[in-house]
């Protein structure tokens, strides 16, 4: 079974779903009917959210489940909070302190912290 495609491949704008089939009758239903701001996840991310969800959001369980570094987990998150239209401004210092002083460490590689400065 395919996902269900949300944005339009020539214009990319968002598509709606107008027709639902039931396999078993073949009942046919026509309307205008919603997408969920899920159904916009590519199937990483919704992995990556059902990974979270299971470990109950702890970050240290994350890594160790997907076997990424805590930088990765971050910027995971702060992708799928923006697609969901999630994403909160913030303070970009600090966060930018934190990167600096993880590769400081060699907690993460010199690539990890450009991707993540990058995405502030």
């Amino acid at each position: 079974m395919h996902k269900v495609i949300t944005k339009c491949p020539v214009c990319t704008k968002e598509m709606k779903i107008m027709k639902l089939k039931c396999n078993h009758c073949n009942t046919i239903i026509e309307n205008e009917f919603s997408i969920s701001k899920f159904d916009r996840l590519s199937k990483e991310q919704l992995n990556f959210v059902e990974v979270f969800l299971a470990c109950r959001g702890n970050i240290k369980d994350v890594e160790k489940q997907l076997g990424i570094s805590y930088p990765t987990v971050r910027g995971k998150l702060d992708e799928i909070n923006h697609e969901l239209g999630l994403a909160i401004k913030k303070d970009t210092r600090k966060e930018k302190e934190k990167i600096m002083d993880m590769l400081e460490n060699k907690e993460i590689s010199s690539e990890e912290a450009i991707n993540l400065l990058k995405k502030l």
